[in-house]
């Protein structure tokens, strides 16, 4: 038994949909569809989830929200005619929207809120069009599935109780259809995961109800071993570990979301990556454990920019207990998350996603207080940073990873900022400046997969 999640490009048109329709159509297995909102149509277009977050910034600071709205509804409308189902549905989506943007005054809830529409509209009405063909299906949301969450507006997570509520469904002779992205509170608020998270919720079904195989559907039949559209023609990977996922992902793997991994890993249901497009090419399958190790010890390399460095320095420092947490009770004090803390015996760096930063004085109250507190020699902040991760199961066994990565950088005259192995000896992380980022990975991909 198979539970399906499809991406936004994979139901980005009527088109698109009726691919989705022939492959559930042609697979008895598939009993439970999780749905995206419709995403781009072509490079110039607009995703629904931007349009409806435009909405809401458009709302809150007393801009017209009518053309935006009109793009939203329009876009529903065009479908809805494309695969000759009743328009009526979409005026009932147009009337929900208006019923938020009065009734709700909370902007986190309005945000939820509105961004959950792109997945529930697209559901209910590929719900109807699997019904019009013929294919039994019913259209259930997350509340009637039984998917609770934790209040966090924009970073629900799930509630432990909800597996159970959503095991009662297993045995739905019908197909289910699903929208991602969003739980409900105990206090019945929508609440949305990160970006991304329809993979969430396809995860959470699939071991909710003791799925075989979880197959999320994409418009690219692999998972590479490094980006494509940096490196050309990467080796596409057959098997690759929920381990090496998780580090790939984090590191800017952008195919599949990483906080998806961990409902699955738990329980072992392996995920199969596909494309609509191409539904008869086998994909990537993410597994427990994979075979070709010694052939493929390292699996990927992958980056991402976007980071920032802060150094301290003071002699004698690695002699007084406690300083580490010290220092990151401050970073904790004021809500920043830590990515990587390389040190030193007289220094010691804390590594940051820069956003974190954004529009905002936190970076400069921090730096005071570890001033205050510290006392240091010097503090240097380093901005413009990438970081490289080079993964694999293989790597604690093969002699000679580490050179192949140092050799890649030398020859492209990069200088390495920080060089961190992870704790479970299948990846490596190095931070460089952002400008050399493509070179980077490049020369890496040569030196792991083509040398």
């Amino acid at each position: 038994m198979k539970v399906a999640k499809f991406g936004g490009s994979s139901l980005s048109s009527a088109t698109q949909i009726k691919k989705v329709a022939n492959i559930i159509r042609n697979d008895s297995n598939i009993r439970f569809v999780v749905v995206s909102a419709p995403g781009k149509r072509n490079d110039s277009d607009i995703k629904i989830t931007d349009l409806l977050i435009a909405l809401h910034t458009n709302h809150s600071i007393g801009i017209s929200t009518t053309s935006i709205e009109n793009q939203i509804i329009d876009r529903y409308q065009q479908i809805a005619e494309d695969l000759d189902i009743d328009v009526a549905i979409v005026k009932e989506f147009q009337a929900q929207l208006h019923d938020l943007l009065q009734t709700i005054t909370n902007s986190e809830r309005l945000l939820d809120a509105l961004k959950s529409c792109g997945e529930d509209f697209n559901a209910q009405l590929i719900s109807q069009y699997f019904n019009k063909i013929g294919l039994e299906a019913e259209y259930k949301s997350p509340e009637a599935m039984g998917i609770f969450v934790t209040d966090e507006p924009g970073n629900a997570q799930l509630l432990k109780e909800s597996y159970a509520k959503i095991a009662a469904h297993k045995d739905s002779e019908k197909v289910l259809v699903i929208p991602g992205f969003f739980g409900v509170s105990k206090q019945r608020d929508i609440v949305t995961f990160s970006r991304g998270g329809s993979d969430i919720t396809g995860a959470i079904i699939a071991r909710g109800v003791e799925a075989d195989i979880y197959e999320n559907y994409t418009d690219q039949s692999h998972i590479y071993s490094a980006h494509p559209g940096i490196v050309k023609n990467p080796h596409a990977i057959n098997e690759i570990t929920y381990r090496e996922m998780r580090e790939l992902a984090y590191s800017g793997f952008g195919i599949f979301h990483d906080e998806a991994l961990t409902p699955l890993y738990e329980v072992r249901i392996p995920i199969q990556i596909k494309n609509t497009n191409a539904p008869e090419i086998v994909g990537t399958k993410i597994v427990v454990d994979r075979g070709e190790v010694k052939k493929y010890p390292v699996i990927g390399v992958s980056g991402d920019e976007g980071f920032i460095s802060v150094t301290i320095k003071r002699y004698l420092l690695n002699r007084e207990v406690g300083y580490t947490r010290r220092l990151l009770q401050i970073f904790e004090d004021h809500d920043i998350n830590v990515e990587h803390i390389p040190t030193g015996i007289d220094d010691i760096s804390v590594v940051m996603r820069a956003n974190q930063f954004d529009h905002n004085n936190i970076l400069e109250e921090l730096l005071e207080d570890i001033e205050q507190q510290f006392e240091p020699e010097w503090i240097h902040v380093e901005r413009d940073l990438a970081i490289i991760a080079i993964v694999g199961e293989g790597m604690r066994d093969t002699i000679g990873i580490a050179n192949k990565a140092t050799a890649a950088f030398a020859d492209s005259n990069i200088s390495l900022r920080m060089i961190n192995q992870g704790a479970s000896e299948i990846s490596m992380f190095f931070a460089i400046p952002s400008k050399d980022l493509k070179k980077a990975l490049n020369n890496l991909y040569q030196n792991y997969f083509e040398k």
